[in-house]
Formats: C-alpha cells, structure tokens, sequence
C-alpha cells in the first residue's frame, strides 16, 4: 500500500511537473509572441517613418526640380541697342520674370556686361559695365538686394559672334545673367 501511495503520489508530482512544464512554455510562447508583435509593430512604425521620410525627400526634390527648371526657362541674356545702355521693353520684361524668381531665393548673380568689337578697348569695357549695371538697378528697383548682385564688364573681350556684321554687332550688345 506503502508502494501504490507512493506511485500515486510520483504520478501526481510527475504530472504536475509536466503540466508545470506546459503552462510555462506556454506563458513563454505568449510572451515571445507578444514580444514579437511589439517588435514587429515598431519595425512597421519604423517602416511607415522611413517612408514618410523618403517621400518628403522626394516632394523637396520636385520642388528644386521645379524652381531649377523654371529658372532654366528664363531668359538670361538681355540685348542693347548700339552705343546703349538703357533696357528695351523686351529686357525688362524677361528681367520682370527673372526678378521674381530671384526674390524667391537667396542666389547670388553676376551680371557680365559685353560691348561689340567698334569702339576702343577702354570705351568698350565702360560701356559693357553701364549695361550691367542698368540690369543690377532694374533687378534691385524689382526687389532684389543690391548685395547679391555682382556686376562686371568684360566689353568686347569675349564676344558670342566673331562676324563683323551688324547681326554678329547686336548679339554682341549684351548682359548675361549668371
């Protein structure tokens, strides 16, 4: 009887071991599940971050692609009439358009003023810095500061058209915006 009580009391201490056993895997299980879960629910977050991240990235590069195409669209050559330096109607208007983007941002330009080849060298650089600097006046009345703009003459030193005719003379006659 000693033997048949003592069995019975081994199988209950053995089966509650086992069912011991049992419920602590499964309370390790359901940890690690919702530890798992947790993970997984901050490795999404991280996700749905980095995804947030990159599209703003994105939006922030259209609009540079934006402001740099529109700013590749205007016009940054301004012509003069011979042994002139006051804008036509044209130039300003293309300045108008140039003047609002460049209120826009914090850019800095030079305006290199050109002469053509008649006139003598000193003559020439004078005239192309009158030019330039009636660009930096418009752009600067228009709103843009003063201390952005930087104005140089180059006169007849580096002209687009090598002719020595009066078509060769007028694309000469300029302001470059750069």
């Amino acid at each position: 009887m000693k033997n048949k009580l003592m069995s019975v009391s081994t199988s209950i201490v053995k089966k509650s071991l086992f069912l011991a056993l049992v419920v602590s895997l499964l309370a390790a299980c359901a940890s690690n599940k919702q530890q798992e879960a947790d993970a997984a629910a901050a490795a999404e977050a991280e996700a749905a971050a980095a995804a947030a991240a990159v599209a703003s990235a994105a939006d922030d590069a259209a609009s540079v692609e934006v402001s740099i195409d529109t700013a590749a669209n205007l016009e940054s050559v301004f012509y003069f009439e011979y042994d002139q330096s006051s804008l036509t109607s044209a130039a300003r208007a293309a300045l108008d358009a140039q003047a609002s983007a460049l209120r826009d941002t914090a850019d800095s330009v030079r305006l290199e003023g050109h002469a053509d080849e008649r006139g003598s060298r000193e003559y020439n650089l004078a005239l192309g810095e009158r030019r330039a600097k009636a660009v930096a006046d418009y752009l600067a009345i228009q709103g843009v500061s003063r201390s952005r703009i930087e104005v140089v003459s180059y006169g007849e030193e580096r002209p687009i058209s090598l002719r020595s005719d009066d078509s060769a003379y007028s694309l000469n006659r300029r302001v470059e915006l750069k």
